[in-house]
């Protein structure tokens, strides 16, 4: 019966571990019948050209490996940072081709549609949570996101 569960729950992580590569997540975890299972990949930040400037956490990136945490964790502590309230897929425009819903240096009022977070087949708009002045745009369109994750800072 063990050799029979050791394979179920082999099975369960390598599912688990394709669910991430198809989602784009870095991590997964799951609870089922008093069995918890925590399936998680290193992520490796490659640089990339850019119209856009670059966002804080990529500038904080090159300055040392043990930097980017704090930065990170900066950032999310930010009192300006909108952050995401799911897991999903953000989206900067309404639709593909439309034009994005705000720009860096867009002036923003509270309620305002910042951008979409696609989860489960759900369009979520992410308001801003009050008004001010958009100074940074964290993610890419199409780019997958963790809750918690600082999309956007408004100042």
């Amino acid at each position: 019966m063990s050799e029979d569960k050791s394979t179920l729950e082999k099975e369960l992580i390598r599912e688990l571990a394709d669910l991430l590569n198809e989602t784009g997540l870095s991590e997964i975890e799951i609870e089922r019948k008093g069995l918890r299972i925590r399936v998680a990949r290193a992520l490796s930040v490659a640089a990339t050209a850019s119209p856009a400037p670059a966002p804080p956490q990529a500038a904080a990136s090159a300055q040392g490996a043990d930097q980017p945490a704090a930065s990170a964790n900066e950032i999310a502590e930010h009192p300006g940072a909108v952050t995401s309230p799911m897991v999903g897929t953000a989206y900067r425009a309404p639709e593909p081709g439309a034009p994005p819903f705000v720009e860096v240096g867009t002036t923003v009022k509270e309620g305002q549609t910042l951008m979409i977070v696609e989860a489960m087949k759900t369009m979520n708009h992410i308001p801003a949570p009050r008004a001010g002045k958009v100074t940074a745009i964290l993610v890419e369109d199409g780019q997958p996101v963790e809750y918690g994750e600082p999309l956007v800072i408004i100042e």
